[in-house]
């Protein structure tokens, strides 16, 4: 196939994806500022605006891992769900757990070396709450994945160097598998999508327990 024609056949499959998308004339609210879960709606043609929705990350007391991150998902799409008049708002968090303890974004560089070395040579999981609300309905559906991760055993100089790149200050577990920790992870049972921030199959599964497709 030509280039051109390429191009044309993938210009009409976006065109019809947005269609779809918008065929109860709603927008798609992405209730999220990070990047990551940007981009992986993009890639499969999601066609979405962004409105962040501050909420207070923070465990309450005895709270299970698959909860809490629940809870804030729904605190997150309700948030920006009272602002609008229609529209099917997705949002999402993800934690890091080790030995039953969850690991959030580092406060610092020293939280994040701390958080590695506990990782290092080790399984843990990674787990993402879901919840999309479509305003015209008032109906909300929940969910959540969990994905296990083995990294390698890392070095007081590996763990310095990527701590040093900046990278894992913005990321749960203080590391980010699509880009330079990708170097320390050796094996990943589940979605692959859910370790990067938005387990795109339980999105997809959500969203048409409210009528809504991708294709």
């Amino acid at each position: 196939m030509a280039l051109e024609d390429r191009r044309r056949v993938e210009s009409e499959r976006r065109r019809r994806q947005r269609i779809i998308m918008s065929d109860k004339g709603s927008p798609i609210i992405l209730a999220s500022s990070s990047p990551r879960r940007a981009d992986l709606l993009r890639t499969v043609g999601v066609d979405f605006e962004v409105a962040p929705s501050p909420v207070q990350e923070r465990p309450h007391a005895g709270e299970a891992p698959a909860d809490y991150i629940t809870r804030l998902a729904r605190a997150k799409v309700i948030g920006i769900a009272r602002q609008r008049e229609r529209g099917l708002v997705i949002g999402a968090d993800t934690i890091v757990v080790l030995d039953g303890k969850i690991l959030g974004k580092p406060a610092d560089e020293a939280e994040a070396a701390r958080m590695l070395r506990s990782l290092a040579g080790r399984w843990h999981a990674v787990m993402t709450g879901v919840a999309l609300y479509d305003v015209a309905t008032a109906q909300e559906v929940a969910d959540y994945d969990k994905t296990l991760v083995r990294f390698c055993q890392l070095s007081e100089a590996e763990i310095a160097w990527y701590v040093k790149t900046g990278e894992p200050m913005d990321k749960a577990g203080a590391y980010g598998i699509q880009g330079l920790a990708g170097l320390f992870v050796e094996e990943v049972a589940g979605n692959y999508f859910n370790v990067v921030g938005l387990p795109l199959p339980l999105v997809y599964r959500l969203a048409r327990r409210l009528g809504y497709s991708f294709i």
